[in-house]
């Protein structure tokens, strides 16, 4: 979908907020900032390019990732430009969350890439739970199973401040009806049928959003880089403005995980070299 394309799904969000009185050199510079997103779903249009659960397939003598197995992706079924990152252009991109905050700074998952024609090997469903724990296993239990079908959405900033170095809060820089803003946006999800549980690319929601939830992942990466092994001990960037949001997953586990929404980022430099394990994953869960 072209970006004129994406604009026009948007004129009904522009006329209502207009309507606000925001200024409409305001909306048009948010609408600006549209990107692309592919929102998988089980809605019956679209081609079918994604799979919730069923066996996971690593390429062979992988070590299983210490997360259970969300999805997988068929990055060949992915729509030209539903997307605005550079993915691999054929193979299936492996999804692995736990979507229950730790209480921590750690990584929360893992993502696998698996070209095409690379020799496979079937795991089994509880690799990553060697100690058996029934309440860990019930939390994965209830992950969803299924097709997912592709469309391509335009997906705009669902935060609207930023923190400033002594903790106080202003809205977006230029501007300043980004409260009014995100709100709106946040109906036009609505009206305009906007949402999916899993999407490649956008911009990261969850439910308390007034800060880009990215900026935390950022910190948590930050962190773990200094501290641990993860992402082969290099460091990464602080700047939020070298990472994509790769996917983002909003589960519906009833009880075991309400309120839970999951986003795998990564530093563009390591997308385009194709360095997954470099991949962090983040989770805000307020039960």
């Amino acid at each position: 979908m072209t970006t004129e394309e994406l604009r026009e799904r948007l004129a009904r969000f522009r006329d209502e907020a207009v309507q606000l009185d925001i200024p409409a050199d305001e909306v048009d510079r948010w609408i600006d900032m549209v990107r692309p997103c592919a929102v998988l779903s089980t809605r019956d249009d679209g081609p079918v390019a994604a799979r919730f659960g069923g066996p996971a397939r690593l390429p062979a003598g992988t070590p299983h990732p210490a997360f259970p197995y969300v999805a997988s992706i068929d990055l060949s079924a992915l729509p030209p430009d539903s997307t605005d990152l550079p993915l691999p252009s054929d193979g299936h991109l492996l999804l692995f969350a736990w979507p229950r905050d730790k209480g921590d700074l750690s990584n929360h998952g893992a993502v696998v890439h698996v070209p095409a024609g690379t020799p496979t090997e079937e795991h089994d469903t509880y690799a990553w739970d060697p100690y058996g724990i029934p309440e860990e296993r019930e939390v994965a239990d209830a992950f969803p199973q299924g097709e997912l079908r592709v469309r391509t959405e335009p997906s705009l900033p669902y935060h609207y401040e930023v923190e400033l170095p002594d903790g106080d809060l202003e809205p977006l820089p230029g501007f300043p009806h980004a409260e009014e803003l995100a709100e709106e946006w946040e109906m036009a999800c609505r009206y305009l049928d906007l949402r999916g549980p899993l999407h490649i690319g956008g911009y990261a929601d969850e439910e308390m959003v007034h800060l880009d939830p990215l900026e935390n992942l950022v910190r948590c990466a930050v962190e773990q880089a200094s501290t641990s092994e993860w992402g082969g001990g290099e460091p990464v960037s602080e700047n939020v403005d070298d990472w994509v949001l790769l996917a983002s997953w909003s589960p519906e586990l009833g009880d075991v995980a309400a309120g839970s929404s999951v986003h795998w980022a990564i530093q563009r430099k390591d997308l385009e070299a194709g360095r997954f394990d470099r991949a962090f994953t983040n989770v805000y869960w307020n039960p």
